[in-house]
């Protein structure tokens, strides 16, 4: 299976990448940290450091791949790049490099045409104003390139030097290419393409609708064309094909005058931003037929051409982040796109947002449709040009149309005013500056003539300028992106938070750092405070505080998790041993404050050895008046609360920990109230860290919930655990959920009803595949506890463990069921209990763990829930036991059944026999005879007490298949959700322990 590179963003990388998904390809995405929406469609994400039209960049971001897909733009005609991807072993999908050279130098391909007998435009490379007196108006063209850019129309002489050098800037910066020509003006004139795949051509498609060069609505097949015509461009297209041997994608664009003259425009060899329409008459997939071709196998170009299709490229005109955007839908609508709500709208990047694409049996409908799609496209929180494209639609000649009929429409105002009252400072090149309460505005005129003179006083909204550009109003002020500032410089470098030393060292003991834990856990992650230091100035100077205690050792901020904003908290083991100083106590307040404001759940790496003693830029005492300690335990029952603990977590640390809903630890974690330190001087002795509660110690007392490998998969379970409490009207169910064969539940309780069986295998059957979440299983362990879903709802799950005391319920196991109920309920989970137990555990020993008090704990908590509640009785449900794990009565729970195999009782059947039947026992003198009159009584009590006779005397509701087991909990637990929205919290806190 070969692996694509996609070198390029937007929605053709979008484009791109699910094409190659659909032929099981492998596909890698390029993404920066300002520009990732399209690397989600992608099996995997790279962070490009560079631009994305950095050669090396890219090519150090395609190790291991196969082939280099570089969608279209700079790179996909770059002859260079073409040859590095070749010379570092990668298929570059595309045309070899001799062709990319030749085609793309807009003057060799007129002097190809040419040579092949197609028509071409009369132009010159010098000589420009002899040329201009010979043929009257010119287009001024550079020779590289595309996209409209470094493209002038000139009419008078006058005006021709200065448009040279406009276009010859312009293509410098954009293509790295200054060379420029003319050629004669032909107008009204048709902008029709010819595309190609290889040497085949596959239609045509009218691309006139233009503003400034660039293309705004393309249809397909061109209208208004006689057959002669259309076969005469599409010989042309082909003779030039066939002149350089051409494979991959590509078209051959002409100018179409109204008489039927044709001419040469310049050769694409690469995917067009326009290939939809094509696509949506052919019904061929042209980027999959591109990949073929570079793969080195023949696509099938089969097809009957069927009505009319148009696209609209709907761009953005400003910045800003995304509120709403919903495309529009229906038969015949497709649009390819890479945005969605929250997708941030800046500058740096093309601003192409979506292609509507329209289809329908005739060009009159097709085109009614598209304005339908445009009236239903919303977009909030930036603006686009959909008003208008929609307007566009609305012109009479909108489909006899002239490469000039957009630029020719009337403009509202092509002047540029003045921003504010102010005074006019400078009139530089392009703009005039103007000042006011000693704040300079620069306003962009470009060539626009100028009204005002330094010094002049001029009014809010004052005309400057008039015959103002409208790229250049759109435009802004025009800047180097990458230049940087001296004070963002400085600001940089202390954001550069690379220890190499310290990394290495954490790397050795195969240990990730704080960054790479938050980066794994959030999709995206905004850190606050990253500028802190420890508050030591009186003992260090400010440059080592820098070098040693980056963010004072706790890194924190906001990122999201499975999509959901999250409070992540992480201390730094490199920094100061991941102590609590000072300002990190501070960043804590300051993150525990605005996780209660904003109800956010909160995930926190507890590494760390506690206080740290020498901070000294302060005037406390004796550090008690500390907030963070009691604004993060205040969270308890608000929010989710998460916490990691791997390697050593000691005394504040593990504070803070133990106060989370859930801990998940790796194998070398060591927690304690109180690391070796704080233990050798209260002169308790002198151990090492990894004696004081090792994660054999605290798994099996409780401490610890889920027991992980290494920080990459507690990371992996802290998403999971996040995933159940995400919201409950939204983001709570997964409609891509599967579930093992519901027959298997008919078979994992035995037929012998004392023969043990596992319960787990029973939870995995009947929760969703992958959805079990088990909590705490090495304590308490005759009571499972687990999250779980089930067709993709959230639940939680009580289960008696057979092969633990029977199934029995002690101490351990009655507080860890309470406990969980507690956390159910305070998120407003439902709850489904599995009930297997032959009751409460008793005895002399049972007595000894204080049972009275903690086995009620467990009927307490089940009495006040407030969550859908559900029983079902696998085998045993006897006595007070049962009745605890029914929420206290099989009368309370919203459904209570049972599997065939149920058996009910105040006690457990033999139990019950011999202390109801004690004397009639003891009066059988043998032995024999005493056990076979024993089970017979222990045989009619079953036979009392069985499912199907409870559910007689309706003590339950039902017995049921327990293949239909899922049908219940979906209907009853999992219907419309009853949840109210929380302002605030529903319990008090979820007990700790």
């Amino acid at each position: 299976m070969p692996t694509l590179l996609v070198a390029n963003r937007g929605e053709i990388a979008v484009r791109v990448l699910r094409a190659a998904a659909d032929l099981g390809w492998r596909t890698v995405a390029l993404v920066t940290d300002s520009d990732d929406a399209h690397g989600r469609f992608a099996d995997r994400a790279v962070r490009l450091q560079g631009s994305y039209l950095d050669v090396d960049a890219v090519l150090a971001a395609a190790d291991g791949c196969d082939l280099v897909h570089p969608g279209y733009g700079f790179l996909a005609e770059n002859a260079r790049f073409a040859r590095r991807c070749a010379e570092a072993g990668l298929t570059f999908v595309g045309p070899p490099p001799e062709v990319l050279e030749l085609l793309g130098d807009k003057s060799r391909a007129r002097a190809l045409a040419a040579e092949v007998g197609v028509p071409v435009l009369a132009g010159a490379e010098d000589g420009f104003e002899d040329f201009f007196r010979a043929h009257g108006a010119v287009v001024v063209k550079a020779v590289a390139g595309g996209g409209g850019k470094g493209v002038r129309v000139v009419r008078r002489l006058a005006d021709l030097a200065a448009a040279v050098e406009r276009c010859r800037a312009e293509a410098l910066a954009a293509f790295g290419d200054g060379a420029v020509f003319v050629e004669e003006l032909l107008e009204p004139a048709r902008h029709v393409e010819v595309q190609l795949v290889g040497t085949t051509v596959l239609g045509d498609r009218d691309c006139s609708l233009q503003v400034r060069h660039q293309k705004l609505v393309e249809v397909a097949p061109a209208p208004d064309l006689s057959p002669d015509l259309r076969s005469a461009l599409h010989d042309a297209a082909a003779t030039i094909a066939r002149a350089v041997r051409y494979t991959g994608l590509g078209t051959v664009e002409f100018l179409v005058a109204p008489d039927g003259r044709f001419a040469f425009l310049e050769a694409n060899p690469r995917l067009q931003v326009e290939h939809t329409v094509t696509e949506q008459v052919t019904g061929l997939d042209l980027v999959r037929a591109q990949l073929l071709l570079a793969a080195e196998v023949e696509p099938d170009l089969a097809h009957t051409p069927r009505g009319s299709a148009l696209q609209l490229r709907v761009s953005l005109t400003s910045t800003g982040r995304l509120s709403a955007f919903v495309p529009p839908t229906g038969p015949g609508v497709r649009v390819d796109t890479h945005a969605s709500v929250g997708y941030r709208a800046g500058l740096g990047f093309d601003p192409l947002l979506a292609k509507v694409v329209v289809h329908a049996d005739d060009l009159e409908t097709a085109l009614r449709r598209a304005r339908r799609a445009l009236d239903e496209f919303t977009v909030d929180g930036a603006r686009t040009n959909i008003g208008f494209l929609r307007g566009l639609l609305d012109h009479p000649d909108v489909l006899k149309a002239h490469t000039g009929l957009v630029d020719s429409l009337p403009r509202e105002d092509t002047g540029a005013r003045a921003p504010v009252q102010g005074t006019v400072v400078a009139i530089e090149s392009g703009s005039v500056v103007v000042e006011a309460m000693k704040m300079q505005h620069v306003v962009p005129i470009g060539d626009a003539r100028v009204l005002v003179e330094v010094g002049d006083t001029v009014a809010e909204g004052a005309l400057l300028a008039e015959g103002v550009d409208l790229a250049v109003e759109e435009k802004a002020v025009e800047v180097d992106l990458d230049d940087v500032r001296p004070d963002l410089a400085e600001t940089m470098a202390r954001h550069d938070f690379t220890r190499p030393e310290a990394e290495a060292k954490r790397h050795a003991a195969n240990r990730r750092t704080v960054r790479e834990n938050i980066a794994d856990l959030c999709e995206e992650f905004v850190e606050y405070g990253g500028l802190a230091i420890a508050a030591q100035r009186r003992r260090r100077s400010l440059d080592e505080l820098v070098e040693r205690t980056p963010a004072d050792g706790l890194v924190a901020g906001v990122g999201r998790v499975n999509g959901g904003q999250v409070v992540a908290l992480s201390y730094d083991y490199t920094v100061m041993a991941g102590t609590q100083g000072l300002r990190n106590h501070a960043k804590k307040d300051r993150m525990f404050e605005l996780a209660e404001q904003r109800r956010l759940p909160v995930v926190l790496f507890a590494e760390g050895g506690g206080g740290r003693p020498g901070d000294t830029d302060h005037g406390g005492v004796s550090g008690l008046d500390c907030m963070a300690f009691h604004l993060f335990a205040k969270l308890s029952g608000l929010v989710p609360l998460v916490g990691i603990a791997s390697g050593r977590c000691f005394a504040g640390n593990a504070v803070l920990l133990g106060t989370c809903d859930v801990v998940i630890a790796t194998r070398d974690a060591t927690i304690g109230m109180g690391g070796p330190a704080m233990i050798e001087g209260g002169g308790l002795g002198v151990f090492r860290p990894e004696e004081v509660g090792p994660v054999d110690v605290q798994v099996p007392n409780g401490v610890i919930d889920v027991l992980v490998a290494d920080e990459a998969e507690a990371v992996a379970v802290a998403k999971k655990y996040l995933s159940y409490f995400q919201g409950h009207a939204e983001g709570t169910r997964t409609d891509a959920w599967e579930c093992g064969d519901q027959r298997l539940l008919r078979h994992l309780v035995p037929e012998n009803r004392v023969r043990a069986y596992d319960v787990r295998a029973v939870v995995e059957t009947l929760a969703d595949t992958g959805s079990v979440l088990e909590l705490r299983p090495k304590f308490g362990r005759g009571v499972v506890t687990a999250l779980v879903r089930v067709e993709g709802r959230p639940l939680g799950l009580i289960a008696n463990d057979p092969g633990h005391l029977g199934g029995a319920i002690d101490a351990d196991a009655a507080d860890k069921a309470a406990r969980f109920l507690h956390l159910c309920d305070a998120f407003d989970l439902p709850v489904v209990s599995l009930c297997d137990t032959p009751g409460f555990m008793v005895g002399p020993d049972a007595e000894r763990t204080a049972t009275v008090r903690h086995l009620t704990r467990m009927l307490v908590a089940g009495a006040n829930l407030d969550v859908p509640f559900g029983f079902i009785a696998l085998r045993k449900a006897y006595g007070l036991g049962a009745q605890a794990m029914a929420a206290g009565s099989l009368k309370v729970p919203l459904f209570a059944v049972s599997w065939p195999s149920g058996e009910f009782g105040p006690m457990g059947l033999e139990g019950a026999v011999r202390l109801g039947y004690r004397r009639e026992l003891d009066a059988i003198d043998d032995p024999a005879q005493r056990k076979e009159m024993f089970e017979a009584m222990v045989s009619a009590a079953y036979e009392h007490g069985k499912a199907l006779n409870v559910a007689s005397a309706y003590e339950i509701d039902d017995v049921i298949d327990p293949a239909d087991t899922r049908r219940w909990i979906t209907t009853l637990l999992t219907g419309p959700d009853p949840v109210p929205v929380r302002t605030g919290k529903k319990r008090p806190f979820v007990d700790t322990w």
